[in-house]
């Protein structure tokens, strides 16, 4: 067996926030990422009653999901792991809903989350996200010095908003960018500017953003591939969020089409993956 890549719709990002108010139900979201043609989904797993029949659908049609998790201290991962034992996940995704001024008030956090997930047999990774543990790219490379094991979850994304890089990147900047992403194990995906969390992808003034997004994801699937097993899988969550995230006009709707522009990075990564794989 190959080293497989999975690319995953976040749920969250089916949501429309619209005006017109109007939302697809989960019936039709599900049945929505299957017909696209993802190979899963990214899934909260707070609410059981949520989780079953999400996890129900997409099993029976042959799909996977990552399970995502937001603890805010280590007794908090015990119902997500007893989730996760009960319904399956490829992995689980920690956002650390913490935001510690030392990084010694770190320490007893991640060592109980690793601990809960080793002992569960639950492969699990710390996402790199705003306003949580991770918030700061400084501070999140400094937990790396004291946990160089520590597997990442990228959302590059949040640090191009918070260091407000400049643009063209300064070989200092990717620097700091590539040792974030060469702890990566998996992705979640969307292209950012200094000022924006989230562009739009064909309009042409995003372009320049757009090429240095592609570049660290072709880098992060290149390092992925250089150090997992052979039988492992790599995942890539494509996380267009609904308004705040999505720019909106006056009127409250969105600039572009999210839901398209999805299934494009969806074919976008494949095609990264596909020229990684095959060099």
């Amino acid at each position: 067996m190959a080293q497989q890549f999975l690319v995953y719709q976040s749920m969250w990002a089916m949501e429309r926030r619209c005006p017109d108010g109007l939302e697809w139900s989960l019936d039709e979201k599900l049945a929505m990422i299957r017909d696209a043609g993802f190979d899963g989904a990214g899934v909260r797993f707070a609410d059981r009653s949520f989780v079953k029949p999400v996890t129900d659908f997409l099993r029976a049609h042959g799909l996977s999901w990552q399970a995502q998790a937001y603890p805010q201290t280590v007794d908090d991962l015990k119902p997500i792991i007893e989730h996760v034992l009960e319904f399956g996940a490829d992995h689980l995704n920690v956002q650390p809903d913490v935001r510690p001024y030392r990084l010694e008030e770190c320490f007893p956090l991640i060592d109980g989350w690793r601990r809960l997930a080793a002992d569960a047999g639950i492969k699990m990774q710390i996402e790199t996200h705003r306003n949580r543990m991770t918030t700061d790219l400084l501070f999140t490379l400094q937990l790396l010095d004291h946990y160089p094991d520590l597997r990442l979850t990228g959302d590059l994304s949040h640090y191009v908003v918070g260091r407000e890089f400049w643009y063209p990147m300064t070989d200092v900047d990717q620097a700091l960018m590539h040792r974030i992403i060469d702890n990566c194990w998996g992705f979640h995906g969307r292209v950012a500017s200094r000022e924006q969390i989230q562009l739009q992808l064909n309009f042409a003034q995003h372009q320049g953003w757009v090429a240095v997004f592609m570049a660290w994801w072709e880098r992060g699937f290149r390092q992925w591939r250089a150090k997992a097993g052979a039988n492992e899988t790599l995942t890539f969550l494509c996380e267009l969020g609904p308004p705040e995230y999505a720019m909106t006009g006056a009127d409250g709707y969105e600039l572009s089409d999210r839901w398209q522009e999805s299934r494009q990075l969806m074919q976008q990564v494949r095609d990264i993956w596909h020229g990684v794989s095959t060099d």
